[in-house]
Order: C-alpha cells, then structure tokens, then sequence
C-alpha cells in the first residue's frame, strides 16, 4: 500500500482486497533499494514526532511489513514439522519473507548507529530547522495518501477524523519524568514499537511522553547492552501481539484503514511544527509548545524553514515515485 500504488481493481467497489503471495522473491538490487528504505525509516524514528511507518507507507513496503510480520507465529512451528531439517527452516525463512526483514532491521540499525548522535545535536541546537524538513515531509505524505482514498463516504471520513484527533490528543499528552527502569524500559518499548509501526504515531514520541526516550537514546550512544536488549525485547513482544490486527485490517478494509492511518500521520503535523518554545517563550527545555512563526525567539526565518519544507515534501515524492517503479520493476520480472 503506498501513496503511488494504485488501489487494486476492487477497491472502489468492496472494502476487502485478494490475499497477496507470501513468498517474494527479490534480487540484489532490490534488497540494497530495501535497505536504504530501513534507513530511511530508522531516521524517521529517531525524531519524536515522525514514525517510521511513514515512511514505509510512501515508500510501498508498509503492507508487504505488517504482512511479513504478522506471518510470525506458532503457525512456524507446523510449517517447519511439514519439512523439517534444513527444508524445514528455509520454508520458515520464506514463510515469513526473512530476507525483506532482515535487509529492512540492518537499514534501520544502520541509522540508529550512525545517526542518532547526529539527530539529537540537531534537536537540541537547531530544532527550527529539522522540524522544518520533517514538516514538509508530513504535508507532502498527507497529500499523496488522500488522493488514494477512493470514494469517500461516512465511514472513511470518520475514520480519517479520529485519526487525527487520537493523533493530536497522543501529542498533547504531558511528559514524565520518571528513572526508568528495566522492567519500565520492557514495557516503553513494547508501547512504542505499536506506534512506530503506525504511520503518523511517532514511537519515539511515546518513548519520549513515556520519560524513556533519553535513557534509550544515551544506551544507543553509549552501547548499553542491558537496556539496548531490554528494549528490544519489549519491542519484539509488542510487535507480534499488534501486527496481527493490524493485518487483518489491512486485508478485510483496506481503504477504511488507509482512511485512518492517513488521519493519524495528518494530526501528528501539531508535533512536528517548527515553531515551539517552552514556558517563558525560550527554547531552553523540553517542555515546549506551538507558537506562531512570528512569535519564534529568533524569528520566523521564512526563507530557510520554507526552503527545508520544501525539500522534506520534494524528497517524500521522490520517494513516493521510487516506490512505485519497485513495485512495477517487481510485476514486471514475475
């Protein structure tokens, strides 16, 4: 499913939609375009605000994800008893399109290692201008997935609408403070991979509403082993209980679902605008909120933040279109 994707013949019609293949098949180049995808994603994760299910919905692997992810079950212990052995664990590894997982979670691990430093020395020293970016990136999402959403009816609006509003209501909510611990970081990760899969629900964001975004994001930085697998950890255990549903929703009503994840990713604009000061209209804490450009410390800076959103929306088309030719590269080859 993906902003350039045309919907399948059915979907004007019902909300269901076919059963795809499981098993793809993808050559070299395709795993290193998957890669660079997981990239792109582990960017837009490390940012609290902007999901990474953004970004796998624009650049046409968000279905074939939850569909991969939502394989994962005891159902893998049957398919490999049919086999067994070797056979066996090679039918388990195409069961559950391994190959995309693996070449996506190296894309993203290779973000959080090399860029994480980078992005936070960005936050904290020049937020106006990658809340900027990101901002034009969330507009430019929004437009494409609207115009995917075929015959609009009571239903899909009201879906559309509550997106919006859990979204901004999610943003809303005040930060903790709290030292967390193991057991507290098990059950943040578990909270916040739901909401990165979700496109426009920031996992970061709930890390960071949950007092645990700095503890994760210093263990990252400093290679704290103990908190990197606790986390994750609590990641994979949320992951597979949510996927589930998630798949399913995709699979029975599919343009109802588009409706509300659309909606999700358009309330998520109220975190990421670029115009926040805290308190005392200074930008010395955490603790921030939405001004108007003119009332910005340093002002509004027209040029440069509309120059940044500019790019964010040029760069999520190209990615839009790149999602596109992979997805007709891939239907052509088979």
């Amino acid at each position: 499913m993906t902003a350039s994707q045309s919907p399948r013949p059915d979907a004007s019609s019902s909300n269901k939609k076919p059963e795809e293949k499981k098993i793809e098949t993808d050559k070299p180049k395709q795993l290193i375009g998957v890669y660079i995808k997981g990239m792109a994603m582990g960017a837009a994760d490390i940012v609290p605000g902007v999901s990474g299910g953004t970004i796998a919905l624009i650049a046409g692997i968000y279905e074939r994800l939850i569909n991969a992810l939502g394989s994962i079950g005891p159902s893998l212990w049957r398919v490999f008893r049919q086999e067994g052995g070797v056979k066996g664990l090679l039918a388990v590894w195409r069961q559950v399109d391994a190959t995309f997982l693996l070449c996506l979670l190296l894309g993203i691990a290779t973000s959080f290692a090399t860029l994480a430093g980078i992005i936070k020395h960005l936050l904290d020293n020049q937020p106006l201008l990658i809340w900027s970016f990101f901002f034009g990136l969330v507009i430019a999402t929004v437009v494409l997935l609207l115009s995917e959403i075929k015959h609009w009816n009571a239903a899909r609006v009201a879906l559309f609408i509550t997106g919006i509003v859990t979204a901004v209501t999610i943003s809303s909510l005040p930060i903790l403070t709290t030292a967390p611990s193991l057991p507290y970081l098990f059950f943040a990760g578990a909270i916040a991979i739901c909401a990165m899969i979700l496109p426009g629900v920031s996992g970061s964001f709930i890390l960071l509403l949950l007092g645990a975004y700095n503890a994760v994001l210093e263990a990252v930085n400093t290679m704290n082993l103990s908190v990197i697998f606790t986390v994750m950890a609590g990641m994979a255990t949320g992951l597979l209980l949510f996927t589930r549903a998630l798949k399913w929703l995709l699979s029975h009503y599919y343009q109802g679902t588009l409706a509300l994840l659309t909606g999700f990713i358009a309330g998520s604009l109220v975190k990421v605008w670029p115009w926040k000061v805290d308190a005392l209209g200074t930008l010395n804490s955490e603790a921030v909120h939405n001004v108007a450009p003119w009332q910005y410390p340093t002002g509004a800076q027209w040029l440069v933040t509309l120059s940044l959103m500019l790019l964010g929306a040029v760069l999520v088309s190209a990615l839009s279109w790149w999602g596109h030719q992979s997805k007709r590269t891939k239907s052509t080859d088979t």
